[in-house]
């Protein structure tokens, strides 16, 4: 099984790491995108050297999407490739996992319309005007859409991505 996860500089460092290791201890094969190919360095100082850039990834090599939050789905969201790649995954039923701020990448991708999701408290109106119907629980899943608050819901994010992303393959 292949992973995707697309990062940007100041990406909220556990948000990334935590599923990022989960998913290597669980055997899966990742590829983790920046918008320019080039090292990140996190919200807290951690740096990452990723695989290539988000314009280099196609969607239909992997199972999973992960978007973590932070600051970096700021700078994600601006790509129409990273839109692109989000919209195509949901679309395909590939489970599609995203964290705290991470939901900004799927306001800009316009899928959220009719689906239950969670996100960082400070940006639920902006998934309740995308039309997502927005819970506030550690966890939300609809269909192949895994959703978490912040880095304190990240073992029940990792439990049902793991569990949505199995059903689907």
């Amino acid at each position: 099984m292949k992973a995707l996860i697309l990062i940007a500089s100041d990406v909220e460092d556990i948000e990334f790491f935590y599923p990022y290791y989960r998913l290597k201890e669980e055997g899966w094969e990742i590829d983790v995108a920046t918008p320019d190919g080039k090292k990140i360095v996190g919200k807290h100082g951690y740096d990452f050297e990723p695989d290539m850039r988000i314009s280099e990834a196609n969607a239909e090599d992997y199972d999973l999407l992960v978007l973590p939050g932070g600051k970096a789905p700021e700078r994600v969201r601006l790509l129409p490739e990273a839109v692109e790649i989000a919209r195509s995954m949901l679309d395909a039923g590939k489970t599609v996992a995203a964290v705290c701020h991470g939901i900004q990448t799927l306001i800009s991708a316009d899928v959220l319309r009719g689906r239950k999701a969670t996100c960082w408290p400070g940006i639920r109106d902006d998934a309740k005007a995308a039309g997502a119907e927005y819970v506030d629980q550690e966890v939300v899943v609809d269909g192949n859409l895994v959703t978490s608050r912040c880095p304190e819901d990240l073992p029940a994010f990792c439990r049902e991505m793991f569990a949505v992303a199995r059903q689907a393959v």
